[in-house]
């Protein structure tokens, strides 16, 4: 082998050994899934050598932002509505929409005293403000709506809410004293291994309509459909679990 080719085999050799450039995903997450889309995202990441990029906030407003524009390859609500409007109005990529989670609702008060089992103190009252998502643009936030209306205290307890943009923002209004309790997501006080502090009354299911949380794919790439498909899998399903949400079909 002349000099030239050695060169030209070792150029080559080189260039083989230099990994693959990973895509980078960019995500819409809902806030009440910021936590364990970031341990999905990080897991997704050390497997695939893409980088994904998640953007938390109100599903209502990530809706507004896809429909006039916004570069995501994909949307992880926390309903299912938006994610199917986007389908129906070919944004999303038709078939790709599926349920990830199913999302629990809870009265919660940093006070161990506040909030009893069944949820009674919202009548009794003894408290200054309740914290609220937005249900315009939350649907933790409407679900909590339809408690409040399925007991007949919507009316009398509008004077006292406090109305957070999203879930993050409603849990940081009750945890920094702002509202004394307030609905929240469940998995919001029961993250892995460090249960928060306080009383809390988990909402039955009856009370409210399903929050079934969809993910729904806005660009047609091989890493954000590899996300998605890691994001229905078994591993991806344990950490969701862990998270305190339920999955569909069951725990």
């Amino acid at each position: 082998m002349s000099g030239g080719a050695r060169l030209l085999w070792a150029a080559l050799l080189a260039l083989a050994l230099i990994p693959a450039r990973g895509e980078v995903i960019r995500v819409a997450v809902a806030s009440n899934f910021q936590a364990p889309a970031k341990v999905i995202a990080e897991r997704f990441e050390a497997q695939s050598g893409h980088q994904v990029k998640l953007t938390v906030g109100a599903t209502g407003k990530h809706y507004a932002q896809i429909v006039n524009g916004a570069p995501f390859a994909a949307f992880l609500a926390a309903d299912r509505h938006r994610p199917q409007r986007l389908e129906e109005a070919g944004i999303a990529l038709p078939g790709s929409r599926f349920t990830y989670a199913l999302g629990r609702l809870a009265l919660w008060s940093p006070r161990a005293d506040m909030v009893d089992t069944r949820g009674e103190v919202l009548a009794r009252g003894g408290f200054t403000r309740l914290a609220i998502a937005n249900p315009r643009l939350a649907p933790y936030g409407q679900a909590a709506r339809e408690v409040l209306e399925a007991r007949g205290l919507w009316q009398s307890l509008a004077p006292r809410m406090v109305r957070g943009e999203n879930i993050g923002q409603t849990f940081q209004f009750i945890d920094s004293g702002n509202a004394e309790l307030g609905f929240v997501a469940y998995s919001q006080i029961r993250p892995p291994h460090a249960p928060a502090e306080g009383s809390h009354w988990e909402v039955p299911a009856a009370l409210h309509s399903p929050i079934a949380q969809q993910a729904v794919l806005l660009r047609d790439t091989p890493a954000a459909r590899g996300f998605l498909d890691y994001l229905r899998g078994e591993q991806a399903a344990r950490i969701i679990r862990d998270h305190g949400y339920r999955l569909p079909g069951g725990d």
